[in-house]
């Protein structure tokens, strides 16, 4: 059993057998432009695979969702893993980096990935438009995520942020908030309307 099957396996993540083709040739094509164009700091096969078991690991507590965003992708985590192993939802993958949006748009094109869009701006020079769910990773705070997502948010919009154990002194009451906790992440997930 390879390594992120049995990480998988340990998180109760299940996927199907297309997810493991999908990431396997991801990986491929990550170590080929990772080695001209620096696209993550992940650079061995086990820390890719961390990287992978930690984003694809909400698919265990999301609703399905139709469209969903991801403010700051960068070399595809987590918005590209989640959209492997959620082809009925919609991704629109936002990196302002033209490299790494560049890099985006190759693994969708490789992949044939029709349930992924990519977007070479900031968000913040996107049209607004609601979306049903948005998520993040190593962005930024939360507050300054909130406000960037604002535009993009609807009454029943879901918010997922990939955070460390400081999450707690970046949330306050007045969020109506879960954090689901593995043993080196805090997925903070705000539900609609609460913020």
């Amino acid at each position: 059993m390879s390594r992120l099957r049995r990480l998988l396996l340990e998180a109760n993540v299940s996927v199907d057998e297309r997810f493991f083709e999908y990431v396997e040739q991801y990986k491929v094509l990550l170590a080929k432009w990772n080695k001209i164009h620096n696209l993550t700091g992940a650079k061995s096969t086990d820390q890719i695979d961390d990287f992978i078991a930690d984003a694809i690991t909400p698919i265990t507590f999301l609703p399905p969702i139709k469209t969903a965003m991801d403010i700051g992708t960068g070399a595809g985590f987590p918005g590209m893993i989640l959209a492997m192993g959620m082809p009925q939802t919609h991704f629109t993958l936002v990196e302002p980096l033209a490299k790494r949006a560049s890099f985006l748009q190759f693994v969708k094109a490789d992949l044939g990935l029709s349930n992924v869009d990519v977007k070479a701006v900031r968000v913040e020079q996107l049209e607004p438009k609601p979306y049903d769910f948005i998520t993040s990773r190593a962005v930024t705070d939360t507050q300054m995520l909130l406000k960037l997502s604002k535009p993009f948010r609807g009454e029943h919009t879901l918010l997922l942020f990939y955070k460390g154990e400081k999450v707690y002194d970046e949330v306050d009451e007045t969020l109506n908030y879960k954090i689901f906790q593995t043993q080196n992440r805090h997925y903070l997930l705000i539900e609609p309307s609460s913020c």
